[in-house]
């Protein structure tokens, strides 16, 4: 029986399950998982995809992810396809690595997409590897509670529902999380091939709340009404210390909010990649 093709809504979220072949471990050392986060961000630059959730789990794994104009099987096709290869060189195996075919569910924005991150970021828990979140390395939990910082990792489509500042977000985000419910709630079954017809008017609906990338252009000027300097100032030859430390905020928001590449900024800016690349390393935490 030939396989239903797969519904592609741009913009639209999708939770994401790929697990190994008959259930098998899928990563045999910390290098593994590092190896996926590297792959995960290649994959997602080139296709435009956003991943606001995820975690690795010692045999399969979940992605919470927002596409772009590309159907979510071409960034998912070319993740499974490398880390497999990878893999299998590593362990001189043939075969399968994975299951044939990912899962995938169309979220309902409006219904549990705040539920769904904590879900996933909860999997260690329930599996019973750790007893708290915090404790288990290779999950965006981390990402969520400001403990780290990986730039492919999108929280503030999420955290923004939480609250209306970092710190208020944060803390209604850990206080979602240690719920007394937190535990029960289990994602609606099924692949999204079997998704009701019925649950895409939600998410026609829920469109319009999803940000658009945000352009350089338009990253400068927040930067420039942020920090009370002129827009003709950033590209000035003259050498100043508070503009330079403005330069070294654009450049690292550039990349932590996949605005543009160092090259782009540094070509608005009128500098090289290796000055804005020194900036960033001497005013790590400046201008927060």
């Amino acid at each position: 029986m030939a396989r239903r093709l797969r519904v592609h809504q741009p913009g639209g979220f999708y939770h994401v399950t790929m697990r190994g072949n008959h259930q098998r471990d899928i990563f045999f050392a910390d290098t593994d998982r590092n190896l996926l986060n590297k792959i995960v961000a290649r994959a997602i630059e080139k296709y435009d995809v956003r991943v606001h959730a995820y975690c690795w789990m010692t045999n399969h794994i979940h992605l919470l992810m927002q596409v772009g104009d590309e159907p979510l099987a071409h960034p998912m096709r070319q993740i499974a396809a490398e880390y497999a290869r990878a893999m299998q060189l590593k362990l001189n195996v043939s075969g399968h690595f994975f299951e044939r075919r990912y899962h995938a569910r169309l979220v309902d924005v409006d219904a549990y997409l705040l539920t769904l991150v904590r879900y996933i970021h909860l999997n260690p828990v329930t599996a019973h590897l750790v007893d708290d979140a915090a404790k288990y390395r290779w999950s965006s939990h981390h990402n969520y509670t400001g403990r780290r910082s990986d730039s492919w990792v999108t929280t503030s489509f999420a955290l923004n529902m939480f609250g209306s500042t970092p710190d208020k977000a944060v803390a209604a985000y850990l206080d979602f999380v240690g719920s007394a419910d937190a535990k029960e709630w289990q994602p609606p079954s099924g692949d999204l091939a079997s998704a009701s017809v019925a649950a895409e008017p939600r998410i026609s609906r829920a469109a319009p709340l999803i940000r658009v990338r945000q352009s350089l252009d338009e990253l400068i000027a927040e930067a420039c009404k942020r920090f009370d300097v002129d827009p003709a100032q950033l590209d000035s030859p003259v050498r100043d210390a508070y503009l330079t430390k403005v330069r070294a905020w654009i450049a690292a928001q550039a990349g932590k909010r996949k605005v543009a590449s160092l090259a782009s900024v540094a070509r608005a800016l009128g500098r090289d990649e290796a000055t804005l690349r020194y900036a960033m390393r001497t005013y790590p935490n400046e201008l927060d």
